[in-house]
């Protein structure tokens, strides 16, 4: 049984990369921007990868400060994908976390942001199995 699942379908009359996504049950619309060659009529692929790893950080910070009981606190998440001079990409991302926090607490949140699941997926790199059919 999956962990997660997610789906997605080009139509062969579809706007060039216009994407029915469905992730789990929720529907979404993928699609590159006009310097691709699409309309950017939804996220483009990466935009998706990064949205799962700033979802997660805000997510997995909320529900540790939760099991600690700390005082509640804006998170704001904020992700990029760059390439140094020599191409090697790599993410940046910027946590925001409000209320009133002591220092060590705010540590504590920072090596929590390095351990979510997302961070950690990305980090170790992930197998991917492939089929392909003919329909």
């Amino acid at each position: 049984m999956p962990l997660a699942s997610a789906t997605a379908h080009l139509a062969a009359d579809a706007p060039d990369y216009l994407v029915a996504i469905e992730a789990g049950r929720h529907p979404l619309t993928g699609d590159e921007g006009p310097h691709e060659g699409g309309q950017d009529r939804g996220p483009a692929p990466f935009a998706f990868v990064l949205s799962g790893l700033a979802a997660c950080t805000a997510a997995t910070l909320r529900m540790y400060m939760q099991r600690k009981t700390w005082p509640s606190a804006t998170i704001a998440v904020a992700v990029s994908l760059h390439a140094d001079h020599d191409g090697i990409q790599y993410i940046r991302r910027d946590v925001a976390v409000g209320g009133s926090l002591e220092e060590a607490q705010r540590a504590r949140l920072a090596e929590i942001c390095e351990r979510t699941p997302v961070t950690l997926f990305i980090k170790r790199g992930t197998r991917i199995d492939t089929t392909l059919s003919m329909t």
